[in-house]
């Protein structure tokens, strides 16, 4: 589900539920504390791929949501637009009833405890919100399984929140980066163009209904959804492949994505970047001139 979209769902979220007692809640699967009817809800937060919702006795559900997961909200006594076999969680007030259906994890703990809970842990930083790029900098450096590639790294919710497979495509593009890179190659420099540029396009896109981070392709993106396209780079054929425990299917460019990636001889893999990239990245706004 698009980080703008999880934004608008608990914004009409927060509409529907806060300041009213809760009458109903239903979680079939869910892990932690079950919130009591007659309580209130006070927050609802969008936290990248995460939704997050606080009850007055400090309870927190947490839903990840990926693929098809979304919440909808209904009057209540209307009828759904999914089936009940796809409920994760349900909240009802009198008047409305907030839906979360096929959310792969469903989780509540207590706020002291948010820290230290065992199966959400420490998100990162969420790139949406933060200034200062340099926690989730950090975290990227010190990602413990140095071996680890940075296509998969990239979309680990506690080292930067809001990064998604279509953001991790995008990105990597443009940093002109392999996917196939190990994380412990990765210079300083690398992982603040990666976390920099990840966030402003997460900024840029924020309320938009249409993703977009290129305005050189028709579709607005300028590797992901485009395989068997040419780059709008280096004029190579983009390929697409099945990655992960989840097989999400990762977009790149052979051509000029070739920065860090083992599997090409040494002469390869540490080549200038692409003039075209150099003026792209110089020209966007978190550059400064020393990092020209």
């Amino acid at each position: 589900m698009p980080t703008a979209d999880i934004a608008r769902s608990a914004s009409a979220m927060r509409t529907a539920l806060i300041g009213h007692p809760m009458v109903r809640f239903d979680a079939p699967k869910l892990i932690g504390p079950v919130p009591q009817a007659g309580r209130m809800v006070e927050t609802i937060e969008a936290r990248g791929k995460h939704l997050e919702v606080m009850w007055d006795d400090g309870i927190v559900l947490d839903t990840h949501l990926k693929g098809r997961s979304e919440w909808h909200v209904y009057r209540t006594g209307s009828p759904w637009r999914r089936s009940w076999d796809q409920l994760r969680a349900s909240i009802q007030t009198d008047d409305f009833v907030a839906v979360c259906f096929d959310a792969p994890v469903v989780e509540t703990y207590r706020q002291p405890d948010r820290e230290r809970h065992p199966g959400r842990g420490r998100l990162g930083p969420d790139l949406t919100r933060v200034a200062d790029p340099s926690e989730a900098v950090d975290l990227l450096l010190a990602y413990p399984d140095r071996e680890a590639r940075l296509r998969d790294v990239m979309v680990d919710q506690h080292v930067m929140v809001g990064v998604g497979n279509v953001y991790r495509c995008e990105v990597l593009w443009a940093a002109e980066l392999s996917p196939w890179a190990h994380i412990g190659d990765l210079t300083h420099h690398d992982a603040l163009l990666i976390v920099s540029t990840a966030a402003k396009m997460l900024r840029v896109n924020q309320g938009r209904v249409r993703r977009a981070t290129t305005q050189h392709t028709s579709g607005g993106l300028a590797v992901y959804g485009r395989c068997g396209q040419r780059c709008i780079r280096c004029h190579d054929t983009i390929e697409s492949r099945p990655v992960g425990r989840t097989s999400r299917m990762l977009y790149w460019c052979p051509g000029c994505q070739v920065r860090l990636d083992r599997r090409l001889p040494a002469e390869v893999r540490e080549m200038d970047p692409h003039p075209a990239a150099v003026k792209y990245l110089n020209e966007l706004p978190w550059r400064s001139r020393d990092d020209a």
